[in-house]
């Protein structure tokens, strides 16, 4: 009979890990803080608070129940592999193989939850795309990463609101705003954040010459509500309106909808035009520049301590963070974690998970 005893052991270890920075325990005990307040007659009295308790509880029952499954499959494997030893049953050495071949996949994924070390990184994020040095090709490079995007939201399963969009002046676009929902969106996402440059033959060149354009991505957690991380003093805001112009919203109309907010002491401005109503613009957009507001605060929070704690380099805003080249040849390289790939189609339609991971893992590391 073939040995399964270390595969074993080193999944029941696995496993053990799993509980630990998942934080079984604790995901347990909140749950049972939760279940009275689901079941409150008057929960969805208010909508804000109610979507963030389900929200909350679906994320941390989705762990328990994965932990729970995949701890009665082991047992299942161990459970057949005594019985395999105790009858000497070689027959049962493919069912084994299977399982622990199974369970060893599925823990290389699970193990992925432990990269997420930012402090918001489970939740969604607030992104916007800037097109930068190279005219109307930067402009067109803006808007490929922008489908970039939604090609990976749809492969992940997310859902993707675009609340803002200036079209370019030839093609393209100038910039856009949107919010990507799920779980662990702004973790993900943060490996997005800085600056991308592409490098083609220009399709607006009449000598269809060699061309670098660069755009800018901005990613910040979203909060539905930011009461306790920012306050915004009304009297520090100028706020217009104007007629909304996106392309792809569904409910753009041709009245005087759309709002742009400034806050005065930073600078910051947020537009919103994609929503019903010049009043629900004004909310989504006010979200947004507290997200905004908020990253802000942290960042000069983390340069404050970067001071004290001496010189360290680091990627900031301005630097370029990836390079895609469609000519002279065909390549994807992440300069920070030198993961590269050849096949750039499938990267500009989404296929960026393997950049994900390789920048969680390079952001963990005790070098960085």
């Amino acid at each position: 009979m073939q040995d399964f005893s270390e595969d074993l052991r080193a999944l029941r270890r696995r496993l053990d890990e799993a509980a630990e920075y998942l934080d079984i325990e604790t995901s347990r005990k909140r749950l049972a803080e939760l279940e009275p307040e689901l079941s409150r007659q008057d929960l969805w009295d208010d909508q804000t608070k109610a979507q963030a308790v389900t929200r909350e509880y679906a994320s941390l029952k989705e762990d328990v129940d994965l932990q729970g499954a995949m701890e009665s499959r082991l047992v299942d494997a161990e459970d057949l592999y005594e019985l395999a030893r105790e009858e000497d049953d070689d027959t049962l050495a493919g069912d084994l193989q299977s399982m622990v071949a199974s369970l060893a996949a599925e823990f290389d994924q699970l193990e992925l939850r432990s990269l997420f070390t930012g402090e918001h990184d489970s939740l969604d994020a607030v992104c916007e795309v800037h097109a930068k040095d190279g005219g109307t090709d930067a402009q067109d490079w803006a808007e490929m990463l922008v489908r970039m995007y939604q090609r990976w939201v749809e492969r992940r399963g997310f859902s993707m609101e675009i609340d803002d969009m200036n079209q370019g002046q030839e093609a393209g676009i100038l910039s856009a705003t949107f919010i990507i929902k799920g779980r662990y969106a702004n973790g993900l996402m943060a490996s997005e954040r800085g600056v991308h440059r592409l490098v083609r033959m220009s399709p607006f060149d009449s000598q269809h010459r060699r061309q670098t354009s660069f755009a800018a991505v901005t990613v910040v957690p979203f909060f539905e509500d930011l009461s306790g991380e920012v306050t915004i003093d009304e009297k520090d805001l100028r706020i217009d309106t104007f007629r909304s112009s996106s392309a792809g919203g569904q409910h753009v109309n041709v009245t005087d909808s759309a709002v742009r907010i400034t806050h005065l002491p930073t600078g910051l401005v947020v537009s919103c035009q994609n929503e019903r109503s010049q009043h629900q613009n004004k909310a989504r957009a006010m979200q947004i520049l507290a997200a905004r507001l908020a990253e802000r605060a942290r960042e000069e929070r983390v340069a404050e301590l970067s001071v004290m704690a001496g010189p360290k380099a680091q990627i900031g805003w301005g630097s370029q963070i990836r390079s895609y080249v469609l000519a002279p040849f065909q390549l994807v390289k992440d300069l920070r974690t030198d993961y590269e790939t050849g096949n750039v189609a499938a990267v500009l339609d989404g296929d960026l998970d393997q950049f994900m991971e390789a920048f969680l893992r390079w952001r963990r590391t005790p070098s960085r």
